[in-house]
């Protein structure tokens, strides 16, 4: 392990590629994502939903206090590539050391994974990686580099938790990245505050950089466990955050990157420039209008989580010997043991097309065929686990 950031090492960040100059390297399928196109607009009762309730256009508008006449008035041409200045402004203020200039604006939350993985990884690269994870947190480092560790979330009774000294004990003279995801999706842990202290200190002991996905962060059970991001706290920080999630606004693709080294930053809005080179100007004006109303817009979705929650934590207790469950801590999701299951793909298939309930199977994030993801954002929760709960009553635990 390296005792501190070792210049020579760290070399200026160049592109990844394939390891032969010509060579075509097939990337993993993008499973999540497959299987939503397969699903999400056709099957009746989503129980496995990331994100959180959405809103129209005009319901946006109006809880910003904006006229819909500044939006008919956005002229529809090129925008600057890192973003808007007056929406780069709003989005620094959320955060405690971060400028306007420290922001990328994304065409979608997605783009800053690829960007940050081109931007910092080349073939041979080490990576560790929090596990289960979405896709390509994982397979964008695996595809580049080849050579990610797993650093797991490990079960609990009613919980899960993450070793730092496991993490110390991964990390090895060549790891250029640490890749985790905060509220974790999809467990829904969240590590105590000493706990991320004590990883972001022997990241930095490292001199490793750290890509920390916050798409969930606002959504904490308790707004008092609330970690700072790593942004704030961690020069070496790349982190991802949007209006996805918290906002309840997938719709819009708003995302961005805080990136406080101006070298790294230069060199991976030279990778943008390769891919949707700037934001498009509607999302970037309904996103300003998303932070004007940013407190009543996370305090709605804490809220349908909460009353979410609360059927579930009953549907859990009514249903203890099917399930293994442990409450999220934080976000929007949790992973879900299922009992005496063969396979959870298997029974996500069935659930799907027999049922009309659509839940998300383990293997799909990375992690085992015996659970599932289960999602609280929406408002439409309760009549999907309505839904299911008919199902298992009648079935009388048929392929369970």
């Amino acid at each position: 392990m390296r005792a501190a950031f070792n210049p020579a090492y760290d070399r200026t960040v160049q592109s990844g590629g394939p390891s032969q100059p010509g060579e075509i390297v097939n990337i993993k399928p993008f499973a999540t994502e497959t299987f939503f196109a397969r699903y999400e607009f056709s099957t009746p009762h989503l129980l496995c939903a990331s994100d959180c309730e959405t809103l129209t256009t005009g319901e946006l508008l109006r809880l910003a206090g904006m006229d819909a006449a500044d939006l008919l008035g956005q002229r529809l041409g090129y925008t600057d590539s890192q973003g808007d200045p007056a929406l780069r402004a709003a989005i620094a203020a959320l955060y405690a050391n971060v400028s306007a200039e420290q922001i990328v604006m994304l065409g979608a939350p997605e783009e800053g994974i690829y960007l940050t993985m081109r931007t910092l990884l080349e073939p041979g690269d080490h990576v560790v990686a929090l596990t289960p994870a979405y896709d390509s947190l994982l397979n964008l480092a695996e595809h580049i580099s080849g050579n990610v560790t797993p650093w797991p979330v490990r079960p609990t009774p009613g919980g899960w938790e993450l070793d730092p000294a496991e993490l110390a004990r991964l990390l090895r003279p060549d790891t250029r990245l640490v890749i985790v995801n905060f509220p974790h999706n999809p467990t829904g842990y969240l590590p105590a505050a000493e706990t991320w202290a004590a990883l972001l200190d022997i990241v930095r002991h490292h001199g490793a950089w750290l890509l920390c996905d916050e798409m969930y962060r606002g959504l904490e059970r308790d707004p008092a466990d609330g970690l700072p991001s790593a942004a704030d706290t961690y020069e070496r920080a790349i982190v991802l955050s949007g209006l996805s999630k918290a906002h309840g606004l997938p719709g819009l693709r708003a995302g961005w990157l805080l990136v406080r080294d101006a070298t790294t930053r230069a060199a991976l809005i030279n990778w943008k420039h390769y891919t949707t080179i700037c934001p498009p100007a509607p999302s970037e004006r309904l996103a300003l209008a998303a932070l004007q109303a940013h407190t009543p817009l996370v305090e709605r979705s804490r809220g349908i989580i909460a009353a979410n929650l609360q059927l579930a934590e009953a549907f859990f207790a009514r249903h203890a010997a099917r399930f293994d469950w442990r409450p999220p801590r934080a976000g929007s999701v949790a992973l879900v043991g299922l009992r005496d299951v063969a396979s959870a793909s298997e029974y996500c298939h069935t659930l799907a097309h027999e049922v009309g309930v659509l839940l998300l199977p383990g293997p799909y994030l990375g992690a085992g065929d015996d659970c599932v993801r289960f999602g609280f954002g929406r408002l439409g929760f309760a009549a999907a686990l309505a839904r299911y709960e008919a199902y298992l009553l009648a079935s009388r635990g048929a392929g369970m």
